[in-house]
C-alpha cells in the first residue's frame, strides 16, 4: 500500500473515535526503520484501546499488515506498527511526559481534510 493512503488511512481511523492531537511526522530521512510517526491522544484508557482497535480494524480491511501491538493492557500508551508507519496512542499526561514530538519531530506531514469532511463543508 502508498505510504500516503497508509498515513490516510491511520488518520482517518483515529479521527472516527475522536482522537486528539494527531500529528503524522515523516521520518524518511532519519535512520530508523519506518517513513512515518503517527502520534494521537485520548482521553481514557478505553478511548486508547478502541484507538488502537480502530486503527487495526482499518488498516486490516485495507490489506495492510498489522506487524504488532504493544500496551494495550494498560492502555495508557499504545503503539501499533504497521512496517513502515508507526502509531503512538497515549493520555495526555504520558504524551507531554516522553514528548515524542521532540524526538521525531522532523518534519511533519500536512494532511488535507478528508473527503466526506470537505463535502460537508462545502454543503454549507
Amino acid at each position: 500500500m502508498d505510504i500516503r493512503r497508509k498515513q490516510r488511512a491511520v488518520f482517518d481511523a483515529l479521527e472516527d473515535i475522536k482522537a486528539r492531537d494527531v500529528v503524522v511526522f515523516n521520518t524518511a530521512q532519519m535512520p530508523s526503520m519506518f517513513d512515518r510517526v503517527v502520534i494521537a491522544s485520548g482521553d481514557s484508557s478505553r478511548q486508547v484501546k478502541a484507538l488502537a482497535d480502530s486503527v487495526q480494524k482499518k488498516l486490516r480491511a485495507l490489506g495492510s499488515r498489522v506487524y504488532g501491538v504493544e500496551g494495550e493492557a494498560a492502555g495508557e500508551w499504545v503503539l501499533v506498527d504497521l512496517g513502515d508507519v508507526v502509531v503512538h496512542i497515549m493520555h495526555p499526561a504520558v504524551r507531554s511526559f516522553y514528548n515524542l514530538e521532540e524526538l521525531w519531530g522532523g518534519k511533519r506531514v500536512r494532511l488535507g481534510p478528508r473527503a466526506k469532511t470537505a463535502r460537508r463543508r462545502a454543503r454549507r
